[in-house]
């Protein structure tokens, strides 16, 4: 291999006609003036006699065509495969033509791809295009990420990528970019596991229900399988979880509120005058209800009417609170606010959001857990608001106190992890959940708290916490302007930015400050597998050979079955059943046409009637 054709301080075209170049792989050209300069190959070509070196404007020059035959290769003959090489250091002066260049030992090439051990970091998979440099590698980096590749696991054969946890706290944040199948939640997953290993606490939330890891992956063997079934636990809101009522604050339920629908500014303020501390939520409820109806009897002289009226000391008391809430609050609380109160404080109440509280969560964090949080897109937007500012707040109140020389309660360091994180802290328009979002992003490192946002659309992700994820993993991405978005916000190349619509599933570009360059990698295989992994098409097949199945029970020993006999059939299989199973006759007709046609039973037909019977009776 050679140095070919006019060189830069910054970039070398390198020629061999003895193998070809990979994308990414690096390589060290030995100039004798400046030493052994190492670069990284951003573009390749290879070129034969019936490929002119010029076409189509390629990025070969006449200098390289000169140099080459100059070196001694026969373009006219021969194969050449051509590498544009970019340094990772600026070199002193251009890089001397006709230098000879050679791949990286392992030792050289240490200190940039392995920034820690790999019982200290995440072992996320291996680095592209290395594996002539794995020879002299240290024990302790070898079999470690297996691959999943073309439907099957194959050793690690490459350097393995680290990612160094604890230098997030200098570079907080993670931002997993990918569009639909590129690999974004296989990635997530991955991380996720190993969080698990290294017991850092966690707060998932799951729209997807997809972040279970309960199921074991099958391919792995025996000895190779990994069990985190003691290391997370997912919990439903409504279920498990919610929002204990009088632990709220006016801000907080201000916050939950909004997020079941936007508060006005009138609404606000009515919630500002109504709520009181330690109220329960049928207090709350039961103070707007009051309110409400005085309002819409609108007078104090009607509602005197109501309570000279009442049946019962207890209605004539009632009606004397509403007069009360009348005279206090109907100048300052419009009848329109307390109604969007109300109607959001009743949703709140039927998603069963006020149903349980938040013990089990934070019980589980200062357990070193990952909790996985699972409900529908709105649900968590507004159960997160509530969490995320508790949480956050326990963990800065705490590390407040460390540095006044005051006591607090621990509370431990912990990650955020979302998908679908453009649905919480949107470009554009403000939502509950982005404000505490954008706080943890901007502040958290000095607290210990770190977010790992995953998104398939990272242009309608809020600019300001896209600029704060110091780390960027980036997946196969297709729509032209969130590979803007991502060119923008990291330093991947003209070049990788070309490949990222082509990506293979799998494949990701990182980039990151901690690493200080962009690497391009494999994701490991993952240890567990999502519970939604069974293609939609078999569940199809599948659930058609159960129904077969269990009509099939139902009339096998009661074949044939005629025309004449049909109704009588209907009866036995109800009895039968206790009346669990209700056939009519048509419905009974249908599956057994339907058996004929899967080629289960047969049909036959005689003068008289029409008969369904076993195939082996035919």
């Amino acid at each position: 291999m050679k140095v070919v054709g006019l060189t830069t301080q910054q970039e070398v075209f390198v020629g061999s006609k003895k193998r070809a170049f990979r994308i990414n792989e690096f390589l060290i050209i030995q100039d004798e003036k400046q030493g052994e300069l190492m670069g990284e190959v951003v573009e390749t070509s290879s070129y034969n006699r019936y490929i002119p070196l010029n076409i189509n404007d390629g990025m070969i020059d006449s200098s390289v065509i000169e140099s080459l035959n100059a070196i001694g290769y026969n373009i006219d003959d021969e194969t050449i495969h051509i590498a544009k090489v970019r340094l990772l250091n600026e070199a002193q002066y251009p890089v001397e033509t006709a230098s000879d260049v050679r791949s990286p030992r392992f030792h050289e090439v240490k200190d940039i791809m392995v920034k820690t051990k790999p019982k200290d970091g995440l072992v996320m998979g291996i680095i592209k295009s290395t594996d002539e440099m794995i020879h002299d590698m240290e024990e302790d980096l070898v079999d470690i990420a297996p691959i999943f590749d073309d439907g099957h696991i194959r050793a690690q054969n490459e350097i393995p990528f680290i990612f160094d946890i604890k230098s997030m706290h200098q570079y907080p944040h993670i931002g997993i970019f990918g569009g639909s199948g590129s690999g974004k939640s296989f990635g997530m997953r991955v991380l996720l596991e190993e969080v698990m290993k290294l017991k850092i606490p966690a707060v998932v939330l799951d729209p997807h229900f997809e972040m279970d890891f309960a199921t074991i992956a099958d391919y792995f063997k025996e000895e190779d399988k990994v069990n985190f079934s003691d290391r997370f636990k997912c919990l439903q809101i409504g279920h498990d979880v919610g929002v204990k009522f009088n632990d709220l604050n006016t801000s907080d339920l201000k916050n939950l509120l909004d997020a079941s629908g936007k508060l006005s500014d009138a609404m606000s303020n009515a919630v500002d005058i109504l709520h009181k501390r330690k109220d329960s939520y049928q207090s709350f409820h039961d103070r707007l209800k009051m309110l409400l109806e005085a309002q819409d009897l609108g007078s104090i002289q009607k509602i005197d009417r109501q309570i000279t009226s009442a049946e019962s000391n207890n209605e004539r008391e009632r009606w004397k609170i509403c007069k009360e809430l009348f005279e206090d609050f109907d100048k300052t609380c419009p009848s329109s606010s307390v109604r969007g109160i109300m109607w959001r404080l009743t949703r709140l109440y039927n998603d069963g959001v006020f149903s349980n509280d938040i013990n089990e969560i934070t019980d589980g964090l200062n357990l070193g857990k990952l909790m996985v949080i699972q409900g529908n897109v709105r649900l968590l937007q507004v159960f997160s608001t509530y969490l995320l500012n508790n949480i956050y707040h326990r963990r800065r109140d705490f590390k407040d106190a460390q540095y006044k020389n005051t006591t607090a309660d621990y509370f431990p360091p912990f990650i955020i992890a979302t998908d679908e994180a453009h649905n919480f802290a949107p470009k554009g328009y403000d939502s509950p959940s982005k404000s505490i979002l954008k706080e943890i992003s901007q502040e958290g490192r000095k607290y210990g708290v770190f977010l790992l946002l995953a998104t398939q659309r990272p242009t309608l992700l809020d600019e300001t916490i896209t600029a704060q994820l110091n780390t960027k993993l980036v997946f196969r991405t297709v729509r032209s302007s969130d590979i803007q978005t991502i060119k923008e916000e990291t330093d991947i190349t003209q070049e990788e930015g070309k490949r990222l619509p082509y990506l293979k599933s799998g494949d990701a570009f990182i980039s990151s400050a901690i690493m200080g360059r962009t690497f391009s990698i494999r994701i490991r295989a993952a240890s567990t597998t999502s519970p939604h992994t069974i293609n939609p098409f078999d569940e199809l097949s599948n659930r058609r050979e159960e129904d077969n199945f269990k009509i099939l029970n139902l009339i096998k020993d009661k074949l044939p079955i005629t025309e004449m006999n049909m109704y009588d059939i209907v009866k036995e299989i109800e009895e039968d059943s206790d009346n669990d199973i209700n056939f009519d006759v048509d419905q009974l007709k249908a599956q057994l046409e339907n058996l004929v046609n899967e080629g289960i039973i047969v049909k036959r037909k005689t003068a008289f009637t029409t008969s369904y019977e076993n195939i082996e009776d035919k």
